[in-house]
């Protein structure tokens, strides 16, 4: 069988839904998550069957929600390296330091996976309009890939939003909207346009097959540590769906033995400008509350009040992780310093994540021999305009050896 697919199931109030209905949410307003047929499937799959696989997250395909092959459209989104950081780890005092880059996927960051998954569901279901509200790079991400689709996409981001993703968005034909406002204003725009437009609603936990997406991201970390998970993931978190993926790759990995009992501390690291996450963490509460006035230089993070926070929140209560917030200095420091000592020229919101693993070690959180995988969720080039050229020497050379 190309997939195991079984149904979907709520995630709040755990209604099922049929696996081939063309549904947003629940009828809760709850997201909704793919469930598979695990059992059946265990009979059937073996970690060795992996090997002879092309390195694409499409190896994985009978955990992912295509029904037939023919459905899938794709521009290789390739395995992402893992990497370990010798000079990095000595800095921050943790010697199994690593590094899971995800710059190298098409568009250049991590949202190629939720959109490849994600449009090639859509097209099994016949859609041929899709919008979504987004802070940039997964607007970039769903405009390509609904390119290559031939499906029409709106997307709609917040003005101040970095303008490499806009101009992404405008040469793959998409409609770009800028919106006055933040992430939560531009999706109240989507959700009301989309009433009248009849558009497909692929917002982060809007739909769900975004997720699908990004759990690849757990797969391959298992499969490239040899199924021994690190102790340690640290996420930069706006929205969650790739805390939420990995978590739930884990665990279907699990339930079929592919893995042990023990699973990494997930730590959710988010920016000091906008962290409704550490502050509910921080509470002990379980949902998150709107936070005023968002603003960070990371900005894939400045998301004020993610949909599915609740999940969030108990992935880190059951994984035995935490939430922290640093500073956009401590991003910036940070940026300037694993490529400086790495070569790995790494964007904003992963500098959030070794910002947050450094001060987790200082804290002793972390401790020296437990190895740490941060993500670095998009290529540094997709920011290159927040670099400043402090220390450049200028020449007016006119001639040269006169």
């Amino acid at each position: 069988m190309y997939t195991y697919l079984s149904h979907l199931v709520c995630s709040a109030c755990k209604r099922t839904y049929p696996a081939d209905a063309r549904i947003q949410t629940c009828g809760c307003g709850s997201p909704l998550l793919v469930s598979y047929d695990l059992q059946k499937l265990k009979g059937h799959l073996r970690k060795e069957d992996l090997k002879t696989r092309p390195e694409t997250l499409w190896r994985y395909h009978e955990l992912l929600p295509i029904v037939s092959e023919e459905s899938i459209v794709t521009l290789h989104e390739t395995m992402t390296p893992i990497i370990p950081l010798f000079r990095s780890g000595l800095d921050m005092n943790i010697p199994g330091l690593l590094v899971k880059d995800e710059g190298v996927l098409p568009s250049g960051t991590f949202k190629a996976r939720g959109a490849a998954v994600g449009i090639s569901k859509a097209k099994e279901l016949g859609v041929t309009a899709l919008a979504l509200p987004t802070n940039g790079n997964a607007g970039a991400a769903w405009a390509l890939y609904a390119a290559r689709a031939g499906i029409e996409a709106t997307v709609a981001m917040p003005i101040t939003a970095p303008i490499v993703p806009q101009k992404e968005c405008i040469v793959a034909g998409a409609k770009l909207w800028l919106v006055d406002g933040t992430i939560a204003d531009a999706g109240a725009l989507i959700v009301e346009a989309g009433k009248i437009k009849g558009w497909y609603d692929v917002g982060t936990l809007k739909e769900p097959y975004r997720l699908e997406g990004k759990k690849t991201m757990g797969f391959e970390i298992a499969e490239q540590t040899q199924w021994n998970v690190p102790d340690v993931i640290v996420y930069p978190t706006g929205g969650g769906a790739g805390v939420i993926g990995i978590y739930k790759a884990l665990r279907e990995l699990q339930q079929i033995g592919w893995i042990g009992e023990r699973l990494p501390r997930m730590v959710v690291a988010q920016a000091a400008g906008c962290a409704p996450l550490v502050r509910a963490y921080e509470l002990g509460e379980k949902t998150s509350q709107l936070w005023e006035n968002a603003a960070t230089i990371a900005f894939g993070m400045r998301v004020p009040k993610p949909l599915g926070d609740f999940m969030i929140l108990n992935i880190v209560e059951q994984t035995g992780g935490t939430a922290i917030s640093v500073t956009d200095d401590d991003v910036r420091t940070e940026r300037k310093k694993v490529a400086q000592q790495e070569g790995l020229h790494i964007c904003p919101e992963g500098a959030a994540a070794f910002a947050a693993a450094r001060r987790l070690r200082q804290s002793g959180w972390i401790k020296q021999d437990e190895r740490v995988l941060v993500m670095n969720t998009g290529s540094g080039l997709k920011y290159a305009d927040q670099i400043d050229d402090e220390g450049t020497e200028y020449f007016n050379v006119t001639r040269i050896n006169e």
